[in-house]
């Protein structure tokens, strides 16, 4: 319905932009407008990888906009083969604490889940914390910390440490899948870090109890459970792609 006045429009200003800046200038700034304007709103994310997953693959809307019930429901049970309801209590969560900011009430966008001593918890695996810099975006130094801590990049059955050929049965191999062991510990360290590093970080009952939360959330939704652990690979892309 607009493409017509925004036509007469634009062959009103372009013109004399043009005339002015030179077409060179003037292009490359509508493009970065549009970019602006347009391209930071169709790649809204949040703090949480698994719900970021489900929008890089089409489960959620890619752009992270307008997220209503039977969407996440959608997503959960298509993608992660959870019980429909599985997250009913965190997206009433969302909507309880008035995080919506899409003008909709039944709605939100993924990037307003960032709200601080909401529905987040300090001491992630792959953000920042509040007060130590932008947390909404993944941080590359955070997780390389907790990749280490997991051995995801030793996939050589000759590490130290190795299950292999000699291990016990139902064991898994250690050089190819996360244990639950590995998982807990890794969590452990990651949040004394956060807690040594950041004297603001939130410790309530209720964050304490989140934070392996979130680590079981990610085991759950990638357990092999032939292997009875999480492969290294599948832990990688999850939270890295």
């Amino acid at each position: 319905m607009l493409r017509n006045p925004g036509a007469a429009v634009a062959a009103v200003i372009i013109p004399s932009l043009v005339a002015k800046m030179g077409s060179g200038w003037c292009f490359t700034g509508l493009a970065l407008l549009d970019f602006l304007s347009v391209g930071s709103a169709v790649i809204g994310r949040s703090l949480c990888p698994n719900l970021n997953v489900l929008a890089n693959h089409g489960f959620l809307p890619p752009s992270g906009l307008n997220i209503n019930l039977p969407t996440l429901r959608y997503a959960v049970a298509g993608a992660c083969n959870y019980e429909l309801s599985a997250f009913d209590g965190q997206f009433h969560e969302a909507i309880n604490f008035n995080l919506s900011t899409s003008g909709n009430s039944s709605t939100f966008h993924l990037a307003a889940l960032a709200k601080h001593d909401t529905i987040d918890s300090d001491g992630s695996l792959s953000r920042n914390g509040f007060v130590l810099g932008e947390k909404l975006h993944f941080d590359h130094a955070v997780w390389a910390t907790v990749a280490k801590r997991l051995r995801l990049n030793q996939t050589s059955p000759s590490e130290k440490n190795k299950f292999g050929a000699g291990c016990q049965v139902g064991q898994p191999a250690q050089h190819k899948y996360i244990t639950v062991e590995m998982a807990a510990k890794a969590r452990a360290a990651q949040v004394c870090n956060a807690m040594a590093s950041n004297e603001y970080l939130n410790a309530s009952a209720a964050q304490m109890q989140g934070s392996p939360g979130t680590t079981a959330l990610y085991l759950m939704t990638l357990w092999d459970f032939k292997a009875d652990a999480a492969p290294k690979v599948w832990v990688k892309a999850f939270f890295g792609e």
